[in-house]
């Protein structure tokens, strides 16, 4: 059985803030923080982070990978889905945009207030054997609206995978150290993505590409098996010193909590900004190479997917460790770091799109995507580590509703309208037009992370 097993000594690398004193919501203090009631001189036991945990860590991963495979499938697999279907670009990013998002953002909160209550790792399986059922139901589709109802399936079910896995990593790793779990984790899409799109375009090139949903579709139910057989539930709170005693929060409570706390709602807003470009980008990035560079899909499948892997993978790793180190000083840097990220990655991502061939735009592409993903270990760990062991999945899902129906929701719907609005009025390069578009939230992003920090120093000034 894989999961987490306690013991007396303290954990390496914990560390220790004073609590922030927060108006509107007192039963929710930072629980970075002993508790102040223990007795002058009490060893309070701690457990450890073993072996289990890190392989615990690598399941949720892998769960998280085949969540972004199908996910990318429908991008990868965007030209031979029109031909076969006939669908435009606007309907592409309804289906992988707001159709999708309605479901996944809606949904995740009430399964994340029922998973704070019951079994996180059974809500896990469930949800993971739902959505990979549904992306079979996508290979099987013969109408667009028979596509949509399998897409909106999809989200209904991936619904329940993240905001759980949110929690148990909360509950494997102390503070101080879930940065880099954060970061690990969120490994998942770079390798859901790269193989999405090696996997994907080389079953589209080679056969149909209806045969690469119902593979994946496959994967995923035996994988949602394994995770209910094998993933053990951790104990709850377990990092969180003086947690025990703290009654379970109402959904309404927790609700409030959530949009009252200003650090909170900044987070979960730049979040959705950012993801208003990594979505809208993402969704029609394989549609640009191929139509605006002249890459095939077999380029697709080697250097696109390496390009996605290595640039996604390698910010996630990075930024994970950036934010554990940089938070120790001060917990503006879960402001401030997914700022600077972001100026940096402006220039880089005009230079993608102003690239005279596919091979040079791979290159500022690949700079870009390493860049636009620091924004989310920093978002993640400083909600999981703001509320309390028995809000955490819930945030986690309030979260997800805030930046992904932003995000999700509108980036890609926004790409897809816009080509078809320039293609409409016979604007050369409709869709590299409509991706210059996404440019402003860029600016937006950057100025709500700034306004997180100032918040997150002046509550540090003030504690």
């Amino acid at each position: 059985m894989l999961g987490a097993t306690a013991a007396s000594s303290p954990t390496r690398g914990s560390r220790v803030t004073q609590p922030v004193s927060h108006a509107d919501s007192a039963p929710a203090p930072s629980l970075t923080a002993a508790s102040e009631s223990s007795a002058p001189g009490e060893s309070l036991a701690q457990p450890t982070v073993d072996a289990r945990s890190w392989s615990v860590l690598a399941v949720l991963c892998f769960v998280y990978a085949l969540n972004f495979v199908d996910r990318q499938l429908l991008s990868i697999l965007a030209k031979p889905i029109q031909d076969s279907l006939h669908v435009t670009d606007g309907q592409l990013g309804l289906i992988g945009g707001l159709y999708f998002a309605f479901f996944y953002c809606f949904i995740a909160v009430p399964v994340g207030w029922f998973a704070d209550r019951t079994n996180r790792v059974g809500v896990l399986s469930l949800a993971c054997a739902i959505w990979s059922a549904a992306t079979m139901a996508c290979g099987f589709a013969r109408t667009y609206p028979q596509l949509v109802v399998a897409r909106m399936t999809v989200g209904f079910g991936e619904a329940g995978g993240v905001p759980p896995s949110y929690a148990l990593i909360t509950d494997l790793f102390p503070p101080g150290r879930r940065g880099t779990a954060f970061g690990i984790y969120n490994l998942g899409p770079s390798i859901g993505i790269a193989c999405g799109i090696a996997f994907g375009a080389s079953i589209a090139a080679a056969f149909d590409w209806r045969y690469a949903f119902i593979a994946i579709g496959i994967l995923g139910l035996i994988t949602a098996a394994a995770v209910r057989l094998f993933v053990r539930e951790p104990e709850r709170g377990r990092f969180d010193a003086g947690t025990a005693r703290v009654a379970r929060s109402g959904f309404g409570e927790t609700l409030r909590m959530f949009f009252r706390r200003k650090t909170l709602l900044l987070a979960a807003l730049g979040s959705g900004a950012t993801q208003m470009i990594t979505y809208g980008m993402g969704n029609f990035t394989t549609l640009f190479l191929m139509r605006e560079k002249g890459m095939t899909l077999r380029e697709v499948a080697v250097w696109y997917a390496l390009a996605a892997g290595f640039g996604i993978g390698s910010g996630m790793v990075v930024s994970g460790r950036v934010i554990d180190r940089t938070t120790r000083r001060s917990r503006s840097a879960y402001g401030w770091v997914p700022a600077l990220s972001l100026v940096c990655a402006l220039p880089l991502y005009l230079a993608f799109l102003w690239a005279p061939t596919w091979r040079l735009a791979l290159v500022f592409l690949t700079g870009a995507m390493m860049l636009n993903y620091f924004y989310l270990s920093a978002s993640v760990a400083l909600v999981q580590e703001e509320v309390r062991p028995d809000q955490r999945v819930m945030s986690g899902a309030l979260l997800l509703l805030v930046m992904n129906f932003i995000g999700l929701g509108l980036g890609p719907t926004w790409v897809g309208a816009a080509s078809d609005w320039f293609k409409a009025r016979e604007v050369p390069h409709a869709l590299q037009a409509a991706l210059y578009t996404l440019t402003p939230f860029y600016v937006i992003a950057i100025l709500l992370f700034l306004w997180l920090a100032r918040t997150l120093r002046r509550e540090e000034s003030t504690a």
